[in-house]
């Protein structure tokens, strides 16, 4: 019997919190408007030809379920930044590593490094 009503319990639970993510809270619209806020977005807007009124508008008609996607999908993309950070990062790490490896004696390339060996 106990077994059975925490089953209960725990599809009632799972239940509810699947159809809670499909309903679009007052902070996804918002969410939404605050990117639009952003002077980058601003202009990116404004260079395809579409005002901030007329993104506002857009943001407002659209339905819960499509408002809450939008929001998650903005939550998922990867914060700023460009191919340079991740350029110059990788540019970085293999200087490290032949500096390394010069250093232990492995390589010879850079002529500023004496071996320890």
């Amino acid at each position: 019997m106990f077994k059975q009503l925490t089953a209960v319990l725990v599809v009632i639970c799972f239940t509810g919190t699947s159809q809670a993510a499909m309903i679009a809270t007052p902070t996804d619209r918002s969410q939404l408007l605050g990117v639009l806020e952003r002077v980058e977005v601003q202009n990116q807007l404004q260079a395809h030809g579409v005002s901030i009124e007329q993104a506002k508008a857009r943001i407002a008609a659209l339905t819960d379920a499509e408002a809450a996607q939008l929001a998650a999908q903005i939550d998922s993309l990867p914060a700023g930044g460009d191919a340079v950070g991740a350029l110059i990062t990788a540019v970085l790490i293999v200087f490290l590593v032949l500096l390394l490896t010069d250093i232990l004696g492995f390589t010879k390339i850079f002529p500023f490094t004496k071996p320890i060996k």
